[in-house]
């Protein structure tokens, strides 16, 4: 009996752990629910998550940062995308309402070390309001929204508030263009006709079919300057004088010679000069350089 009454008064062991194991939390004893202690696997504990979750929140914030500087400098340093507004410049380049425009990429570097030459297809600003002509800036009236839309337009992501226009280069500072329908010879440059590969004559007839007079001659036929008579105007160092492939669809340089620079461009108004398609997929190329004096 009492051997009975000691064994039944004893402590069970494995009534003490089932009765621990129920009412006991693991972090209690310090271990996670896991069943890992916190020193062994630090970046599992509580407290340092709020820390993880910061420094994501720095990286991506020097990520983005990082490509939107690079973006600017690339902008305003390297080159610029431009859509091509108007069909002043075809066959070489494609623009018209309803259609797809093309796409375009300028060089900025290459004015940074030299001069613009005869034949470069250049973008460059309106040099005085005789460009402008029914050109809206892009900009909302609303003044926060238009401060957003500079701001866009440093990383290229709007397009800038200037009116930007693509010609071809014809003549630079100190040289004398003109064009005479009389003689039958084209613009000429410095008394030497012009060799002009990239000017489509059969565009120019269709042009003149579509009842473009000052481009037609008394029989009907697209005369020799694909427009009115021009010049002689002697370009002013550091200005050039540019005009459109689609010579008689494009007011260029012809139409402005009543202004203060008499219809040409000073070079520090010139954006950069055009090296590529982009866009539409089937025009993807290079943009030539035909030197027309050559």
């Amino acid at each position: 009996m009492a051997d009975s009454h000691s064994a039944g008064n004893e402590p069970d062991p494995d009534a003490q752990r089932s009765s621990a194991d129920s009412s006991s939390r693991p972090e209690d004893y310090g271990w996670d629910d896991d069943g890992e202690h916190p020193d062994e696997r630090p970046w599992r504990s509580k407290k340092d998550k709020p820390e993880k979750r910061g420094s994501l929140l720095r990286e991506a914030v020097i990520i983005i940062g990082c490509v939107l500087l690079l973006t600017w400098l690339l902008q305003t340093f390297v080159g610029r995308q431009y859509v091509i507004p108007s069909e002043s410049m075809e066959p070489t380049l494609h623009g018209c309402t309803g259609c797809t425009n093309d796409r375009i990429v300028i060089d900025k570097l290459s004015y940074r070390f030299g001069e613009p030459e005869p034949g470069d297809v250049v973008v460059f600003k309106a040099p005085t309001e005789s460009w402008d002509g029914a050109w809206l800036s892009p900009r909302s009236d609303n003044a926060v929204v238009h401060k957003i839309q500079d701001g866009l337009s440093w990383f290229g992501f709007a397009p800038p508030d200037e009116n930007n226009l693509v010609k071809r280069v014809i003549a630079t500072g100190g040289q004398t263009v003109e064009c005479r329908n009389s003689d039958n010879v084209g613009v000429t440059v410095d008394g030497k006709p012009l060799d002009e590969p990239y000017v489509d004559k059969s565009l120019q007839a269709q042009d003149v079919a579509a009842g473009n007079e000052f481009a037609a001659n008394p029989n009907g036929q697209p005369n020799a300057c694909f427009g009115p008579d021009f010049g002689p105007v002697k370009v002013p160092d550091g200005n050039v004088w540019v005009m459109g492939d689609n010579r008689a669809n494009s007011a260029d340089s012809r139409f402005h010679m009543e202004d203060e620079y008499q219809g040409t461009v000073p070079v520090s108004d010139i954006r950069g000069k055009v090296q590529f398609i982009i866009y539409p997929f089937s025009r993807i190329g290079g943009v030539s350089s035909d030197n027309p004096q050559s």
